[in-house]
């Protein structure tokens, strides 16, 4: 890949929407004093997907004990203490905007000594208990690849699991904290899918960093080698001065070819643009409705 100079014209971010779907979310967050990754990442999708009424939840607060070089989150060592009635406002939260799909992820808590899994699963199961109905989807941190503590969130049973794995091998080290790293990530997703089968999972990286053509395609065979179903690969945007630089914005055409290939390798469903990020619209809404449709035949 060759660097190209400048923003290009295809990365121009919406501002957010005034319309009275997006007030109503922002006005319940602040209510119930819960966070979104959606405001703390700076995600360029927040106008279109709070519009629609869809947003990515954050647990456990909005300070991540680790660093790295590419996430606008906040950090500190340790974090704020836990809240325990976060499950509680979370599941009203999601009863108010009446949602049939949502999408919990988290900062990293080293600081905690199971590393925050028993909160997060905590989440999860007063989710299903108010809204029984409800599809869950989870991104998750990588618990430094510890069985124990990714049973803990299996055995919630959302039905979607993810865990990203953020860019290609190679510049691990140079874009993620040295607590986390690429086997570890495959690690968290392989074992997942082991615990229970009936899982999907779900992994995504971001292109602009230095990678390679051939380190991006080896990377969709890695994750489908253990079995990852859902594939998501979009732009790194630069959060701010201090993070690393954009090294080459990536063309549409470019994300075009890399969804071929990653359709070609069997993921069952691939989002590929400048704009997506791993919690996205589109991808929720297949998900969706595979696992209706997975509900209806059991009820048959």
């Amino acid at each position: 890949m060759l660097a190209s100079k400048g923003k290009p014209q295809w990365l121009k971010i919406r501002p957010p929407q005034n319309s009275e779907r997006f007030g109503g979310i922002k006005e319940t967050i602040k209510r119930y004093g819960l966070h979104t990754v959606c405001e703390e990442a700076h995600c360029p999708n927040i106008s279109e997907c709070w519009s629609g009424g869809t947003a990515t939840f954050m647990v456990m607060g909005d300070t991540c004990t680790r660093a790295c070089k590419f996430c606008a989150v906040k950090t500190g060592f340790p974090a704020q203490p836990l809240d325990i009635f976060e499950p509680i406002k979370l599941a009203r939260a999601i009863a108010e905007w009446k949602l049939d799909y949502v999408v919990i992820t988290s900062v990293d808590r080293d600081d905690l000594p199971d590393q925050g899994a028993g909160h997060f699963a905590a989440c999860i199961r007063e989710m299903r208990r108010e809204i029984p109905e409800i599809i869950i989807e989870v991104l998750i941190p990588d618990f430094r690849g510890n069985s124990e503590l990714l049973k803990k969130i299996a055995e919630a049973k959302p039905e979607v699991i993810a865990h990203n794995i953020e860019t290609v091998e190679r510049l691990q080290g140079r874009v993620r904290d040295p607590r986390a790293n690429y086997k570890q990530s495959l690690s968290v997703l392989e074992t997942v899918k082991k615990m229970n089968p009936s899982i999907y999972t779900k992994s995504g990286i971001m292109l602009g960093l230095g990678e390679n053509d051939e380190e991006v395609m080896q990377s969709m065979k890695d994750l489908r080698s253990i079995g990852v179903d859902v594939f998501t690969i979009g732009q790194y945007l630069r959060p701010s001065s201090w993070h690393l630089a954009v090294s080459e914005y990536v063309s549409p055409e470019k994300f075009d070819y890399f969804k071929k290939i990653g359709e070609e390798l069997g993921f069952l469903y691939v989002a590929a643009g400048p704009f997506i990020r791993s919690s996205y619209r589109a991808g929720e809404y297949f998900l969706k409705s595979v696992l209706e449709r997975g509900r209806t035949a059991g009820i048959q």
